[in-house]
């Protein structure tokens, strides 16, 4: 795509690739550094048009729509974009499992946000797109919490991406993680049913917990290897809710080790004598069919050395 002047009316043709997109989020890939809200705002004010006409936020993009946008004045183009460490977004190349001209699949370290937002300056994508200038596409496809690590998938192209969001519709994605648990999960638990409810507590910190109201929730499990006092399992999530896996193994009776939110207290105390300092939990595994080629791809993620030393100072029951 060439290069955008912003003090001048431009149009732009879109590609076959960019079908189906929303009109916001397009521009928000190609505006770089220009705030939200002042895209949203030329959007209300009918200064951003597809085909001569005004268009809403989640207008869905067609191929051969002509896209004319308005000049924005350089004073408004002051760059929400924010200060990305250079360093630690560098480091992002040696958590490349594998990459091609489609896709690229990351073993995301634990800590790091996927995205930004919600008080965080930036995050996996944004740290990518710093990097990778040349990419004009890289969106996620899914997401991870900010402190489980393991294997996440960015989209380098827009037909990959609706690819695999439609793979993942359909649940002809496969994804395994794994996470050490309090107690002794009896392998008898091979599944976990439970609707599970958003909630928002005074504080403004966000929960996810078992409701009847929530949405039908789903975890297959298998047992990995049984420590005194802890349980490695592997679970995999059916459906995709927030904290889904976290919240379903609170519910199951054996809270995941590290995790803050939804902790046994006894158990925290007890796991912290192994030296971890974050969440076990790790998306050890991920299998698709290939957006291109069809053929059925699957990539390991190796536990980091803190996931790996806890286990070691582990005593196998």
């Amino acid at each position: 795509m060439k290069t955008l002047n912003f003090n001048k009316v431009q149009y732009i043709e879109i590609d076959a690739d960019r079908s189906g997109q929303r009109i916001d989020n397009y521009l928000i890939s190609i505006l770089k550094g220009v705030p939200k809200s002042l895209i949203y705002r030329l959007l209300r004010k009918g200064e951003i048009r597809v085909n001569k006409k005004r268009i809403k936020p989640e207008y869905k993009l067609r191929a051969v729509d002509i896209v004319r946008l308005a000049p924005i004045r350089v004073s408004e183009q002051q760059s929400d974009e924010p200060y990305i460490n250079p360093e630690r977004a560098q480091s992002l190349e040696s958590c490349v499992l594998f990459e091609d001209s489609h896709l690229l699949i990351l073993n995301k370290p634990s800590g790091l946000a996927v995205h930004g937002g919600s008080g965080l300056s930036y995050g996996v994508i944004e740290a990518l797109r710093k990097i990778r200038p040349q990419e004009k596409s890289l969106e996620l496809v899914h997401r991870l919490d900010r402190d489980t690590s393991g294997c996440l998938m960015v989209a380098k192209r827009r037909s990959a991406l609706k690819s695999l969001h439609e793979q993942i519709r359909n649940k002809t994605v496969d994804k395994r993680y794994f996470a050490l648990v309090a107690g002794t999960w009896s392998k008898s638990q091979r599944m976990v049913n439970a609707p599970l409810f958003k909630n928002t507590l005074r504080s403004g910190e966000r929960v996810v917990v078992v409701n009847n109201e929530g949405k039908l929730s789903e975890t297959r499990f298998n047992v990995q290897q049984r420590y005194q006092g802890a349980t490695l399992i592997e679970a995999m999530p059916i459906t995709g809710r927030t904290h889904q896996i976290r919240v379903h193994c609170q519910h199951a009776g054996h809270c995941i080790a590290g995790d803050a939110k939804y902790a046994n207290k006894q158990f925290e105390i007890f796991i912290a004598s192994t030296g971890l300092k974050r969440l076990f939990l790790h998306a050890h595994r991920i299998a698709f069919d290939d957006p291109r080629s069809g053929k059925r791809m699957t990539f390991d993620a190796p536990m980091d050395n803190q996931l790996r030393s806890t286990l070691i100072a582990l005593t196998k029951a």
